[in-house]
């Protein structure tokens, strides 16, 4: 099957580079989301980042201005009836996501190809929530995913065969490197990343180190380049929280029970670089 029209559901800073990456490959890209002003500043960010690219030589000023044009915005979900695959990047909370799927079955053709890129909710779970399980995929970029090189598929229990090498061959049309995990809670990437993430806030909930302290041992001494808080920052305090709050429930393990002062830091809106604050400032 080929794919010539996408839909990006979710204009965050995920859905946004997503669709970024999806208009660079040459795809014909509709971001959508509910709050156009979402949109609005995801569409910025996008221009931004394309406008960097061909200041550091890494893209012509015509491929930017063709790139961009692919690009559509979009606050109704029923455009998706023209694409050949829908791709959700929402918050990541399982009811959200199987509300969305289920909407997305009804409007879209049978042959439309529905991925999320779900951070650790199985997809078999929310395959549920259509009647075309065997083309629901997951398909979970890295932030920021037109830097990221990885992208995980996840196939569902019913997933088809044929479902699943489309979505391969499209990931390596994108000059990603698809590598195919089980779907389990976290997959690979979140299952090993949040212990890690939640370990260094627990240090810093005790009193081990400073911020900073934690994070310098591990790019300095485990040669990250990011430390595990400023990880978190990026990817955002309350998207950490709900990842691990999937695994602990999913795996009922207490090596994922997330650490108080985590829960303190989202129930204070300190959400990392999206709020200005986090483990850090921004400004």
């Amino acid at each position: 099957m080929n794919i010539n029209t996408v839909m990006v559901v979710g204009a965050g800073q995920m859905g946004g580079g997503i669709a970024q990456v999806m208009a660079q490959a040459g795809m014909a890209t509709v971001l959508h989301d509910v709050e156009k002003h979402i949109v609005d500043k995801s569409l910025a960010a996008i221009d931004r980042n394309l406008a960097r690219s061909v200041e550091k030589g890494r893209m012509t000023e015509t491929d930017r201005q063709a790139a961009r044009g692919r690009i559509t915005a979009s606050d109704r979900l029923a455009d998706a009836a023209g694409c050949d695959l829908v791709i959700e990047a929402v918050v990541e909370n399982k009811n959200v996501k199987a509300q969305i799927f289920g909407e997305l079955d009804r409007i879209c053709p049978p042959h439309v190809i529905l991925a999320s890129n779900t951070s650790s909710v199985p997809i078999t779970e929310i395959a549920a929530a259509t009647r075309r399980p065997e083309k629901v995929v997951g398909m979970h970029f890295m932030n920021p995913a037109p830097v990221m090189k990885l992208v995980e598929i996840i196939r569902g229990i019913a997933t088809d065969d044929a479902v699943y090498r489309t979505i391969a061959d499209l990931t390596l049309q994108l000059e990603k490197i698809p590598v195919e995990v089980r779907d389990v809670p976290g997959f690979v990437s979140n299952r090993v990343l949040q212990v890690m993430i939640n370990e260094a806030v627990f240090c810093l909930y005790e009193g081990v180190a400073s911020v900073e302290g934690i994070d310098n041992v591990m790019k300095l001494g485990m040669n990250h380049s990011m430390g595990p808080l400023a990880t978190a920052d990026l990817i955002g305090l309350d998207t950490v929280l709900s990842i691990l709050q999937v695994l602990y429930e999913g795996y009922s393990d207490s090596k994922y029970r997330p650490c108080p002062l985590l829960r303190q830091y989202v129930y204070a809106g300190w959400l990392g670089k999206k709020s200005g604050k986090g483990f850090y400032t921004y400004t």
